[in-house]
């Protein structure tokens, strides 16, 4: 791909520089790639020729303005850590999906967005054999680590096994099968769950079970099994991965649709030493009441308050939202940046009320 045509001369940095994300905010897209019928690929670069460090499975949290809303996602990098002028996500169109149906019809090469990155701790550890299990989307951290390992002729012993609902639907399905052709150690399993537009399909079709993965991976007990897809599907494959044998310890998944967790459960009775704090959420109209030991988002999803999320532990930014007034005791993982805090910004998954509280939400 060629993206000297996007920047001037003037733009450009030494290409010896590296993205800093506390820094960094602004990415142009260069490319946008059709994978299948309703997944693309946008490739993005930075203005100054900034080159990007990050590790196979990690993601970008993008700051969108969506029919002149803010809005914020998170994105897993599909492509190697080798190639670091660029980096691309993968995006599946959701019926429904606001956002990712904002990408599919508005964002096209050389367009402009503002991201953090790179984010997450979904990284393959250093092992002999591996087992990559991947649902519908899920695949795009797993394809990027499968394209490190292309890129570095690194030995390996991997077994992918990649879901979808049908044939058509199996992202990377091409270059998955040009990869295993080239790469010694690569074994390919994809796994439609039915035969639809394909009717020659010699594979088997179905779910993942334990007698499929018994028998498509004997040797399983013995893998880092590494897992990304929607939430039913990785929990059972976790499951199943107990069930033969795969110890907690080489089971590792990644998911942005975890569930929120309260930090105390409410208590029956009021103790004297809980205080609770009114919170309201401006746009919205509502107020709510938050115990000091409990998260803002916590509790506005059990209040039905609207409110983005994605990881629920401060790592992805995507609840990021003003503060109007009041003051919070926030513990976050790097979801959100210095200047952004300094600016009145904070993230409601991980901050607790110290007073009471008007958000712009």
């Amino acid at each position: 791909m060629d993206t000297k045509s996007t920047f001037s001369p003037a733009e450009r940095t030494d290409l010896g520089d590296l993205w800093n994300r506390n820094s960094d905010e602004d990415l142009v897209c260069v490319d946008v790639h059709q994978e299948t019928h309703d997944v693309k690929t946008f490739t993005f670069a930075c203005p100054k020729g900034k080159r990007f460090a990050f590790e196979a499975g990690q993601y970008f949290l993008f700051d969108l303005d969506v029919e002149g809303e803010p809005e914020s996602r998170c994105y897993s990098i599909s492509s190697s850590p080798k190639r670091s002028n660029a980096f691309s996500v993968t995006v599946k169109r959701v019926a429904g999906g606001k956002i990712s149906n904002w990408l599919h019809d508005s964002l096209t090469a050389n367009a402009k967005v503002k991201a953090n990155g790179p984010l997450g701790h979904f990284i393959r550890p250093n092992a002999r054999k591996y087992l990559f299990l991947s649902g519908g989307s899920g695949i795009t951290p797993l394809m990027a680590m499968v394209r490190e390992i292309a890129d570095t002729c690194e030995p390996s012993d991997v077994v992918f096994m990649h879901a979808a609902r049908t044939p058509k639907d199996l992202i990377f399905r091409d270059e998955l099968a040009n990869l295993a052709n080239r790469v010694k150690g690569l074994r390919l399993q994809f796994l439609p769950e039915v035969v639809s537009g394909e009717a020659n399909w010699s594979g088997l079709t179905g779910r993942i079970s334990a007698a499929y993965l018994k028998l498509a991976v004997p040797d399983i007990a013995e893998r880092v099994v590494m897992c990304c897809g929607p939430a039913p599907f990785m929990a059972a494959a976790r499951t199943i991965s107990a069930e033969l044998g795969v110890p907690p310890s080489n089971y590792i998944e990644e998911s942005f649709d975890a569930a929120v967790i309260d930090d105390v459960d409410t208590p029956a009775v009021e103790q004297p030493a809980t205080r609770r704090f009114q919170v309201e959420f401006s746009k919205q109209a509502r107020k709510i009441e938050v115990a000091e030991e409990q998260t803002v988002l916590s509790c506005a999803k059990k209040a039905g308050v609207k409110l983005p999320s994605s990881c629920s532990n401060g790592v992805c930014g995507t609840c990021k939202s003003k503060l109007v007034s009041g003051s919070v005791e926030m513990k976050h993982n790097g979801g959100i940046r210095q200047r952004e805090i300094d600016a009145g910004l904070f993230l409601p998954c991980c901050s607790k009320p110290l007073s009471d509280l008007v958000i712009d939400r």
